[in-house]
């Protein structure tokens, strides 16, 4: 039986912006609009070279949770979404503006070589920029 992650849906502030936002730090292409009924569209996103999507819905009221710090939210939830790099330095520096939350913090002392950042997107979720984890 076939199972793979395909996707994770996003509800946005504003669609264009954080399209805009993971096409250019992370090589998403959009891959289709669904017009809905209610003159809303969700946008999907592809992540280049794989079967991962984003799937983009525009937010309909402001967050009742409180904004996200660190590495993400500690209740039951969301905490973050993770890319893998091959340097977090240099994916760090070529993101414009990024809103760095927590890090860069070497985990050596875990797993040799992982590095990880944590920055904010344009909707605020917490995004891990991570770069030599591996399986033991």
């Amino acid at each position: 039986m076939l199972q793979i992650v395909s996707q994770l849906a996003l509800t946005c502030k504003d669609q264009s912006i954080t399209e805009n936002w993971y096409v250019e730090n992370f090589g998403f292409k959009r891959a289709r609009v669904a017009k809905l009924p209610d003159g809303n569209e969700i946008i999907f996103i592809k992540m280049a070279d794989s079967s991962f999507y984003l799937e983009l819905f525009k937010s309909e009221k402001e967050s009742p949770c409180p904004e996200a710090t660190n590495d993400g939210h500690t209740f039951p939830g969301f905490r973050h979404l993770a890319f893998k790099v091959n340097d977090v330095d240099e994916k760090l520096k070529s993101i414009p503006n990024a809103d760095v939350t927590l890090g860069p913090i070497d985990f050596d002392a875990w797993i040799p070589g992982w590095r990880t950042v944590w920055i904010k997107d344009p909707d605020g979720r917490i995004i891990e920029i991570s770069q030599g984890f591996s399986d033991e």
